[in-house]
């Protein structure tokens, strides 16, 4: 199967930046390995990788930025699974970060995961042809920002527990919470493949829909989910009394919600015909996973 080719590749990438060495903070870097090499879908840095393809085979241009993502995603999920925003025990089947370790060294793992990502891209930068940095300039502020609207919907989330909010609010935290990091992951792949203005529109609108599918998703495993195939507890949502789409329109109309929007992402790739086959089936994938 394609997806297992790409997380083989993604995970054999990542290995290459693990930090391994004897030092003082080793415990440090061995919380940030836990975490990192945890598993995981990887979906983000396959977004990139996936992307790049559509317009150019050589996709090693992209990998740096590939790994970044991946980095700055588990970053978020170690703060979010601290005991003052989510409060959870279990990731990917495992004790989360600061249960494994400890609250300090979970904190300063996620800080030293954003941190990285931001070294790993500016390397890359730096050591890049001259002729390709106004690209990778471009690219590099968009990530900034994806990074910032990313922090900003989880703080709207955590701020909004237990309230009664509007479906713009709604939309708003999921757009930025979850739907910035994919949109973002989508627009570098389709960048740093070189692709037409009019591409990136069209590839944003997918990414857009995507982003929402993921988590109206989320939302519905929270709620139906079964937690030894999601490896985290259900029903964390209702029990911090989160609004989210199940609470908003039901688990049906929830379902119904990630239907249309599933098959509105897939339109978007019409154009691209067979290159654009396995972004289709991740379309598919995001709405038919159980984990």
């Amino acid at each position: 199967m394609e997806l297992k080719k790409y997380q083989q590749q993604v995970t054999s990438e990542l290995e290459k930046y693990l930090r391994r060495q004897k030092c003082p903070e080793e415990i440090l870097n061995t919380s940030m390995e836990y975490s990192l090499m945890a598993g995981g879908k990887r979906l983000r840095p396959i977004l990139v990788i996936a992307t790049c393809k559509i317009f150019n085979e050589n996709t090693d241009k992209c990998l740096p930025y590939a790994v970044a993502i991946e980095m700055v995603h588990n970053f978020s999920l170690i703060h979010d699974d601290l005991p003052g925003i989510d409060n959870d025990d279990f990731r990917h089947g495992k004790p989360t970060n600061h249960k494994q370790f400890n609250e300090a060294t979970a904190i300063l793992a996620g800080d030293s995961l954003l941190n990285y990502a931001y070294m790993v891209i500016s390397q890359d930068m730096a050591n890049s042809p001259k002729e390709e940095l106004p690209q990778k300039i471009k690219v590099f502020y968009e990530f900034s920002k994806a990074v910032d609207r990313m922090i900003a919907g989880e703080y709207v989330d955590t701020e909004l527990e237990g309230k009664k909010i509007t479906e713009n609010e709604l939309q708003y935290i999921h757009k930025n919470k979850t739907g910035a990091l994919l949109e973002l992951c989508v627009r570098m792949g389709a960048i740093l493949g070189n692709s037409s203005p009019e591409d990136l529109v069209r590839l944003t609108n997918y990414a857009e829909k995507i982003g929402l599918a993921f988590q109206i998703k989320d939302d519905i495993l929270s709620e139906e989910g079964d937690e030894k195939v999601l490896g985290k507890p259900v029903g964390n949502d209702k029990k911090l009394e989160k609004c989210t789409y199940v609470s908003q329109y039901g688990l049906q109309g929830a379902k119904d919600i990630l239907d249309q929007i599933t098959k509105e992402a897939i339109k978007q790739l019409n154009p691209y015909g067979e290159k654009a086959e396995f972004l289709k089936e991740l379309a598919l994938y995001i709405q038919n996973r159980n984990k």
